[in-house]
């Protein structure tokens, strides 16, 4: 059983930073008795010396230097566990899980995640990246509050987000490339295509991929980027992920005779907008306004 209790340590500690038990009790809006009274007890309970009286000042003993660096951090801790409570009490979800599709802008997602720990410094934040039918997947089985993906699973509403090109690329000096002339099916055929595979547990999508003889499936858009710029096939990538490889010519688009570029839509999902938390409106927001003003 404490022997102390936090008020006494949050006294003790006004005393030191104010210089004296008068100025603590004008600083906290107490009476000087009561403050007194609160240290003087808290050394006896303790049978440890923490202050001592030099003119009109207070001043630390030794052993009161170590005692206040400890009770800052009860206090500080004590603090915070309180202002979570409010939080809570407001209506502030304790954490927010969110599926977002690999082709949604990594720049935005990154920007919305740290305006939302700013604005809900108290919320933990499960991100899922899910590629095609991941994401919808973990909706209709409860696992995430929020989606963005490509569809909108049967039985749910989806706000229209915003769409992604994707663009059939290589590295600049592919087999592919130095044909010099339009590409056909066929060219394609005989090279190698990497595709990024479905994340979902279920039935797959082999969204993109043209019968290849020399297919290569990867986890996530990031390997398949990775593999490209080093030469090892081609791949539809989303704009979103290669545009500084466009620029600076570590990629360059196939020159194929039709279908070279492609657009997909992302859609804004809820598990249920009649219960989402603030958190998770604001969320929300935020992706939708990052993709209204990037570039």
């Amino acid at each position: 059983m404490s022997r102390s209790t936090l008020e006494q340590w949050r006294m003790f500690r006004a005393v030191v930073e104010h210089g004296g038990f008068a100025q603590a009790a004008e600083a906290i809006h107490k009476s000087q008795s009561s403050i007194n009274h609160a240290v003087h007890k808290l050394q006896d309970q303790l049978e440890l010396q923490l202050l001592e009286v030099v003119g009109r000042k207070a001043r630390l003993t030794d052993a009161g230097e170590l005692m206040l660096r400890r009770a800052g951090q009860l206090i500080d801790q004590a603090e915070q566990l309180e202002t979570i409570a409010g939080s809570l009490a407001q209506g502030d979800e304790p954490e927010l899980r969110v599926a977002i599709d690999e082709i949604y802008p990594q720049h935005c997602l990154a920007e919305a995640l740290q305006q939302l720990s700013t604005e809900f410094p108290h919320t933990r934040v499960e991100l899922v990246e899910t590629v095609l039918s991941g994401g919808a997947e973990r909706l209709l089985q409860g696992d995430v509050d929020m989606l963005v993906a490509g569809e909108v699973p049967q039985g749910f509403l989806g706000e229209s987000l915003m769409d992604v090109e994707f663009i059939a690329v290589s590295h600049p000096e592919h087999a592919l490339q130095v044909l010099s002339r339009p590409l056909n099916l066929q060219d394609l055929g005989s090279e190698r295509q990497i595709v990024v595979r479905d994340s979902t547990t279920g039935q797959r999508i082999d969204s993109g991929w043209l019968g290849a003889e020399q297919r290569w499936t990867v986890s996530h858009v990031a390997t398949s980027v990775a593999m490209i710029t080093r030469g090892m096939g081609f791949a539809w990538l989303p704009i979103t992920r290669i545009r500084d490889e466009l620029t600076d010519g570590r990629l360059r688009e196939l020159p194929l005779e039709r279908g070279s570029r492609r657009r997909a839509s992302l859609f804004l999902s809820y598990a249920d907008p009649d219960k989402a938390g603030p958190a998770t409106c604001r969320l929300g927001e935020l992706l939708m306004g990052q993709v209204t003003t990037s570039p």
